[in-house]
């Protein structure tokens, strides 16, 4: 039965600048879709915090996007937060709510031609286990390999993304390393900050197929939407609104590069909010 408000936007959060990854990915899938996001610039990184920390962290930011908005969807941007606190917020809330979790493991089981798995994430995601355990859910054969990598994100959220760059190319071949040892032929990059190191990554393991959560999230979000009929029914293009937990003009410069906007494209209006106070 399709859904009788169709129209309602698709919430979208993360810890900061990468589930701009995932929103640029929905826009691309979802054009007719209005999109509300928010970023926790402010308490970025979540992967080195507390499970309790990521929980009241992830239960706030989704108060804050259903009461600006009523979303008939959430994607958790968030591989921390996926691994964390993914059931508590179902639990809590009656909208669908999607992970990255499962989406890319799904897509890693498929792409793998040797069984042989590599992880990279956040701290907290990686001691989670949330990704070996649903890998090998897929396939008890399969051999994982899980690295984590502490200083991706800040290297993200500061812009030094560049596979020229010497400061994320050593940070990644010192990470990488287990990772080219292990023989793996597949990569899922388990953070969506990671995305913007794909190039730096792809130089260190140059025959590794990476998989995207972002990406992949959104495919799952698409699907979702057409098989229980609550697509949009208005023409594109949607709208989209930003909110951060901290200063927005940074964050506006970060953005308009993390989503494909041309030079002549505007800024994208974004807003602070106090996220302590949901």
């Amino acid at each position: 039965m399709a859904d009788k408000n169709r129209n309602r936007p698709i919430g979208v959060f993360d810890s900061g600048l990468g589930g701009l990854s995932a929103v640029r990915e929905i826009r691309s899938l979802l054009p007719a879709e209005d999109l509300i996001y928010f970023g926790d610039t402010g308490r970025v990184p979540y992967g080195t915090r507390s499970r309790e920390t990521i929980r009241r962290y992830a239960a706030q930011d989704i108060r804050f996007l259903l009461s600006h908005a009523d979303c008939k969807a959430v994607v958790v941007a968030c591989g921390t937060v996926s691994a964390n606190a993914l059931d508590m917020l179902r639990e809590n809330n009656d909208i669908p709510i999607i992970g990255v979790i499962d989406p890319a493991v799904e897509a890693a089981a498929r792409a793998t031609k040797n069984g042989n798995i590599g992880i990279i994430a956040t701290p907290s995601t990686i001691a989670s286990g949330a990704y070996e355990q649903a890998l090998l859910a897929q396939n008890p054969d399969f051999r994982v390999t899980s690295q984590a990598c502490a200083l991706f994100v800040p290297l993200v959220e500061n812009g030094f993304v560049d596979a020229d760059d010497p400061i994320p190319r050593l940070t990644a071949e010192r990470y990488l390393a287990p990772i080219k040892e292990s023989g793996a032929d597949t990569l899922i990059l388990g953070c969506t900050h990671y995305p913007l190191l794909s190039a730096v990554i792809s130089a260190v393991l140059p025959d590794v197929t990476l998989i995207d959560t972002g990406y992949e999230a959104a495919q799952s979000l698409a699907k979702l939407l057409s098989e229980r009929e609550m697509q949009t029914p208005t023409a594109p293009p949607g709208t989209s609104r930003f909110y951060v937990s901290d200063e927005p003009q940074g964050f506006a410069h970060a953005a308009s590069r993390f989503l494909g906007l041309s030079e002549n494209e505007p800024l994208p209006t974004v807003e602070r909010v106090n996220i302590a106070a949901y």
